[in-house]
This record gives C-alpha cells, sequence and structure tokens, in this order.
C-alpha cells in the first residue's frame, strides 16, 4: 500500500485566495483511513474550509454524518448511489428518512441514474431516485445528483418533480452542451470537478464552462478519484485529496476568463446558500 503520510510535494501545496467549499469530498473511502486528520489538515492549508462529506450508501452516510459531527466544517449528504440501486427497500428508506433529519446532513444523495455501467438495472436505478426524490421534497433537501450517460431520461424526471424539490445539483458534470442546458433550463446548479482537467476526456467541458451561471457553479474534487492530470508534480499513490482543489479552481477560472480570486468568492457564496451553510470566518 503507498504511505499517504507523506506531505503534499512542494509544488502541490497551493493556497487558495478565499475560502472554498469543496462539495463533494469522499473521506469516508478507505484511503483515508490512515491519515485523515493530515488531510484535513492539508486542505486547511490549502483555504478549503467547508467539505460536504459525501454519503453513497447506508455505511457510508453513516460514517459521513459521524465525521461531520467530529471535523468542523464538515458536513454530510446521505443517499443510495445508482450503482446500488438494487439494495433499495422499506429498511434501507427508513434509514436514509432517518440520516436526513440530522442536522449535520445538508442533502439526499448521493443519488441519481447511471446507464454507462448498469451496476444495478435501470429500472432500478430510476425506483430508487424517484423515492429518493420524494424523500428530499418531503424533507425540504437540495438533491446531490450523479448522472452518467442518463441525461435525457434525469431531465425527464427532474422536469417532473421540479416543482417539489428546493434545488438540485449534477455532481461531476461531464456531459455535453445539450444536457446541460437541459439542466439549466431547470434552475440545476452544476458541480465541476478535475475532469475538465483531463486533456483527454475533458477538453469539452473547456468551451462549456462560460456557460454556466456564476450563481449555479460549484467546486469538488470528488476525491480520492478524478485526481487533475495537469498537476505540476506527480503525487505519490495518485489519491486526490481536497487541498489539491485550488488546482481545479484555477483551471476554471481560465478556460471562464475569470480571476481564480473572482470564481472562489461566488462558488464558495453559491455553495453556501444552496446548502445553508453559516459563513465561515474568513482567514488570513
Amino acid at each position: 500500500m503507498a504511505d499517504f503520510d507523506d506531505v503534499l510535494p512542494e509544488a502541490l501545496r497551493r493556497r487558495a485566495p478565499t475560502p472554498l467549499v469543496d462539495i463533494g469530498a469522499n473521506l469516508t473511502h478507505e484511503s483515508f483511513a490512515r491519515d485523515r486528520e493530515a488531510v484535513i489538515a492539508r486542505a486547511r492549508a490549502a483555504n478549503v474550509t467547508t467539505l460536504i462529506l459525501t454519503g453513497t450508501d447506508r455505511e457510508h452516510a453513516e460514517q459521513a454524518v459521524a465525521l461531520a459531527r467530529e471535523i468542523p466544517g464538515c458536513y454530510a449528504t446521505a443517499g443510495v448511489h445508482p450503482h446500488d440501486a438494487s439494495r433499495w427497500n422499506g429498511e434501507l428508506a427508513a434509514a436514509m428518512a432517518a440520516l436526513h433529519a440530522q442536522p449535520e446532513v445538508v442533502a439526499v444523495g448521493e443519488c441519481g441514474l447511471d446507464f454507462n455501467r448498469n451496476f444495478s438495472t435501470p429500472a432500478e436505478q430510476e425506483r430508487a431516485f424517484e423515492a429518493q426524490l420524494q424523500q428530499a421534497a418531503e424533507g425540504r433537501l437540495p438533491l446531490f445528483i450523479h448522472e452518467r450517460d442518463a441525461g435525457r431520461r434525469m431531465t425527464e424526471m427532474l422536469t417532473h418533480w421540479r416543482d417539489d424539490i428546493p434545488q438540485a445539483v449534477v455532481h461531476c458534470f461531464t456531459g455535453e452542451r445539450a444536457t446541460l442546458h437541459g439542466y439549466l433550463d431547470l434552475d440545476l446548479h452544476i458541480g465541476l470537478t478535475g475532469w475538465i482537467c483531463d486533456e483527454r476526456r475533458g477538453h469539452h467541458l473547456r468551451e462549456l464552462v462560460r456557460d454556466i451561471p456564476a450563481s449555479r457553479l460549484m467546486l469538488e474534487t470528488d476525491c480520492p478519484y478524478l485526481l487533475p492530470r495537469n498537476l505540476p508534480a506527480k503525487l505519490k499513490g495518485r489519491r486526490h485529496e481536497p487541498a489539491l482543489l485550488p488546482f481545479i479552481l484555477d483551471e476554471i477560472a481560465h478556460w471562464r476568463g475569470e480571476t481564480p480570486r473572482a470564481l472562489a468568492e461566488a462558488t464558495s457564496a453559491t455553495a453556501r446558500a444552496f446548502f445553508a451553510l453559516p459563513q465561515p470566518e474568513e482567514e488570513s
């Protein structure tokens, strides 16, 4: 196993100009078990002051809530990922509803549709997603959505529910222009990751980021996944972490024609409003 206790190389220690919100950090992943405190400390040093810990199933949502209770500036989501949609039943629905009532939980999800891998059948995915749409509507919580190769069906389902759900963000957006504008027409939020830093598959996003209003755009690492490919130094183990969010910020700011400071201020304000988060104390 790679030694993740080592600090980041000097070239990868970049501090954001103003506090950032990472709306998608999978800190319950086993790769963070050994050095989670150090990961949080490196995030703080990079001025990534607020983390939304993603709960993709009951186990990880419960862990995310526990961490959010322990770590200042951390919050949790609770949902069932489309890969695990086949497990959805009454017991799981009740467990999710109980988690949604916890003060640390700020969104329903990660939930949605993934017709790329189909680890659960499309019918199972739609059933679980429909149930979680209802939970979001009843709990008046925003949705944290996963969508891959399912833009048309996702748009149809969200159109039906849009008047009932407070807000929704399509996290880790990687789709095409038509899908993006369909989501924007529904007044959805968009989360962008280091996918845009990948010249092999994220090049098309560079032409789309200007289309996203600042009031609808948020940043995320989706760590430990989606390590940016354009980092100025190699990272041992290739595990992504929140401290690297400033590099994603810089890349998106470049393609939007904005300064990193302006983008940081806008995306963090948008995230705090979306998740109803308190304003953090400004760091020097």
